[in-house]
């Protein structure tokens, strides 16, 4: 063996994301695609020579759909020193005590699945919402009722966490220049909404705009063609679900609903689709754009700082804007909460999710003819 040969070889250095997300549990199937997302990152950051010369490497442990184990698994990642940088877990109350976390060690974490505005309720210095906030999916319906003149709003939300805090953020934000009402709460799997229909006729709502699952959106139509309703906004964010035109058939034309991610939305997204697919042989969901954006808006940030110092990645983030596959990043720097991302307002035309200027008003029941 010549003495050039016995030489050891160099290793590289690396660059280490730690993150918890769920493998086992309540969230696995959802988070499963969080997972390839990121991993999709990785590969493609490799395969570009990495970040600051460095080999990107995940360190992904499980905490199995529970929160109060993504807490524990955040403290430990954050102890070690070989970790550099951290991506949020799956899911908001996981997200939550992960960035107690990560604030209290001073790591930088980007928040990739965390929506709800409670994870940023608290000024934050290290923590940066890469999700599509909850507070944000009225904002489109708003902007069309405003160009439409029709101010006489009709709020309703299934009885959860989420849907009502996207209902309450769109009547906080229709304060001005609408008259909202107050929130009209239903209960899970209501399947008449006779009593709702009778309040938005006696309040002489302009549009009626709902924040619930698919099976909800499609009740509120069954409802409003068996008593002659037809509002002149119809506005569902179940509605933009595939099971939306299943469910009802022609029935579903002319709704309204919003999208978080669609490969039809610029560049970024249509690339990131293209290069998933290719991957993983399936068209990824928005889970996989969250767990690829993480990992985008925090390679850009690294890039910027030129450091693996945390004090200066955590700065580059805060002042960072970039096209992602959700949209343009941007952040409040005074709690890291995301204000760029907002769903995209979609109508249901001819069977499908149209991208273009909604046709309004939505039609009454006897003027509409049957797609052939």
């Amino acid at each position: 063996m010549s003495s050039a040969s016995a030489q050891p070889q160099a290793v590289a250095p690396v660059l280490v994301v730690g993150a918890a997300i769920s493998q086992t549990g309540a969230h696995a199937e959802l988070a499963a695609d969080y997972l390839k997302g990121l991993q999709l990152w990785r590969e493609q950051m490799n395969e570009s020579g990495g970040l600051l010369g460095r080999r990107v490497e995940l360190r992904v442990l499980d905490d199995a759909s529970r929160a109060v184990r993504a807490r524990e698994l955040y403290a430990e990642l954050a102890r070690d020193k070989s970790v550099h940088f951290l991506i949020g877990p799956y899911g908001s109350a996981a997200a939550l005590l992960a960035a107690s976390e990560a604030e209290g060690a001073r790591r930088v974490m980007v928040n990739g699945a965390g929506p709800a505005a409670v994870v940023h309720s608290r000024p934050a210095r290290y923590v940066f919402q890469a999700a599509v906030p909850y507070a944000s999916y009225g904002s489109g319906v708003l902007s069309v009722a405003a160009a439409a003149d029709m101010r006489r709003l009709f709020i309703v939300a299934r009885d959860d966490a989420a849907s009502l805090e996207m209902a309450e953020a769109t009547r906080t934000a229709a304060a001005n220049g609408f008259i909202p009402g107050e929130v009209e709460r239903y209960r899970p799997a209501t399947l008449d909404f006779a009593p709702q229909v009778a309040k938005a006729r006696a309040a002489k709502a302009d549009a009626w705009i709902a924040f619930g699952d698919v099976r909800d959106a499609a009740e509120m139509v069954k409802t409003f063609k068996r008593l002659d309703y037809a509002p002149a906004l119809f506005f569902a964010l179940g509605a933009a679900h595939p099971r939306f035109i299943a469910l009802l058939g022609q029935d579903a034309e002319f709704s309204l609903g919003a999208v978080e991610f669609d490969p039809r939305l610029g560049d970024p997204a249509r690339d990131f689709a293209t290069a998933y697919a290719a991957r993983w042989t399936v068209p990824p969901r928005l889970a996989a754009a969250e767990g690829y954006t993480a990992g985008a808006v925090l390679a850009a940030a690294v890039r910027s700082a030129g450091t693996l110092d945390q004090e200066k990645v955590r700065s580059a983030l805060a002042g960072l804007e970039l096209e992602t596959p959700l949209g343009r990043y941007r952040v409040s720097p005074e709690n890291g909460a995301q204000i760029g991302f907002k769903p995209t307002l979609v109508q249901i035309i001819k069977g499908r999710l149209d991208l273009g200027p909604p046709l309004l008003p939505y039609p009454q029941w006897n003027e509409r003819a049957l797609i052939k």
